[in-house]
């Protein structure tokens, strides 16, 4: 009977914390700070930028970021044209990056304008490469705002890198798993491994407001040991191989929202370091991360992982829709090379078209992997719809030794599905009002035959 009454006791503690905790939510937005920027501004037209598409513009906005770092900050003010820049923005802190309406920064796609090499990352692996197209590295208070757009005319020399980049990528992972010294990993020229257009690196206090986002190397939006950071009201047409919409990696305390998504690959994958490196940085996880009000479109919706070695936490998906196809809406990734935990993840009012699949969670992600499997545990899904999926409605796969445990689906309907649910390896999966599929009716009293 003591058994009996601690399950029972188990089951409506379980049932009450997968609600969805709109208190928590609240509490990481009202602690996010927006940038504080200085008075100080700076037309780049008065610095002698052109904006005719063709005159190179890169001496120009690394003047007006001295100017404006010699302020102590202040905002650079793009106006209408198109100012080609041939190499990257280096930010410094205090700085707005304000690019107004018909305004495009348009960059040079030549690999070697994006040398020295600088510190980044690439697939969750630390190293040196190509300087990213617009690049922050331990800053604080930095914004890029406005209604104009950046291009990083990533669909030519870039998009080529893609084919020759199995060289550098395994080496990077080599250096990874031999816990090679971070200064002796210098990739780069020979290497082709593609730059992200936009990372924030060790940086606090970001906004990233109302901008397009176009033709984008590699990741559009890369957010690498930060924290603080809003990206709200962005639109996205990028859709060269990788072209990740969002990436935050090590991150702490993010929120994005109203964001127009039209992505080549995942419109926000969530990571935290690959393998060795990854699992050595589990002091500084992924957590806090708030996604609401969304329209998505590209390859999926919400990923988290599959680079997630260092453990992912406290995710809140919530009010977000498709505007196109998406491969799958909602996706956990890892593999048994990866290590760390997932964990506290809620999804609620999600509405989605067509899919392959609809939600999507698996520890064992490309049968890749030994001895590092993942903790999946606490993933709750509430008020979703989906029209179709070609595939799967729910998957489910953890590993006998290691199971994903205390999943929830509270009121979910899926009208269409090749596959309605595919479940091995969890415990504690509660569904209810759950349809898959054509809901069922009152059963009929006489057989027909």
């Amino acid at each position: 009977m003591k058994y009996l009454l601690f399950l029972l006791i188990s089951y409506t503690s379980f049932a009450q914390n997968n609600e969805f905790p709109s208190a928590k939510v609240e509490a990481i937005v009202n602690r996010i700070q927006l940038p504080v920027i200085p008075s100080y501004q700076i037309n780049v037209l008065k610095l002698g930028a052109k904006g005719d598409a063709v005159s190179n513009n890169k001496a120009v906005f690394d003047k007006a970021m001295a100017l404006c770092k010699k302020n102590n900050g202040g905002t650079i003010i793009v106006p209408k044209g198109t100012y080609k820049i041939n190499g990257p923005i280096h930010f410094v802190s205090n700085v707005n990056l304000k690019i107004e309406k018909r305004a495009k920064i348009k960059f040079s796609d030549k690999p070697e304008d994006y040398l020295p090499m600088v510190l980044t990352s690439w697939e969750g692996t630390m190293l040196y490469n190509y300087s990213p197209l617009i690049y922050a590295y331990q800053c604080s208070n930095v914004a890029i705002t406005g209604e104009g757009t950046i291009d990083g005319e990533g669909g030519k020399i870039w998009k080529s890198f893609k084919a020759k980049e199995t060289e550098g990528k395994n080496l990077s992972r080599d250096m990874n798993h031999n816990n090679t010294p971070i200064k002796d990993r210098k990739l780069g020229k020979g290497y082709f491994l593609r730059p992200q257009m936009i990372q924030f690196f060790n940086c606090k206090n970001i906004l990233i407001e109302n901008i397009r986002i176009e033709n984008s190397p590699f990741w559009c939006l890369h957010l690498l040991k930060s924290e603080s950071i809003t990206v709200r009201g962005v639109s996205y047409k990028s859709l060269n191989y990788n072209n990740d919409g969002i990436d935050p990696e090590y991150v702490k305390d993010v929120l994005i929202e109203n964001v127009t998504f039209d992505n080549g690959d995942d419109n926000v994958a969530i990571k935290a370091g690959r393998d060795h490196e990854g699992r050595a940085n589990s002091a500084t996880p992924s957590e806090n991360i708030v996604i609401r009000n969304c329209n998505f479109k590209g390859l999926h919706g919400v990923v988290i992982g599959s680079e997630m070695s260092a453990g992912v936490q406290n995710v809140f998906v919530e009010n977000c829709k498709t505007v196109g196809f998406l491969k799958r809406g909602i996706y956990l990734k890892t593999n048994a090379d990866r290590g760390g935990f997932i964990k506290n993840v809620f999804v609620r009012n999600i509405q989605l078209d067509e899919v392959e699949d609809c939600l999507y969670m698996t520890a064992n992600y490309h049968g890749e992997g030994k001895g590092y499997q993942s903790e999946i545990s606490n993933i709750h899904f509430s008020n979703i719809t989906c029209n179709k999926a070609s595939e799967s409605g729910i998957v489910i796969q953890g590993f006998q030794q290691k199971k994903i445990q205390n999943i929830s689906f509270n009121n979910i309907e899926i009208k269409e599905a090749k596959n309605a649910l595919s479940n091995e390896n969890a415990e504690n999966v509660l569904m209810t009002d759950v349809f898959i599929g054509n809901r069922a009716g009152v059963p009929s009293a006489v057989s027909k035959h």
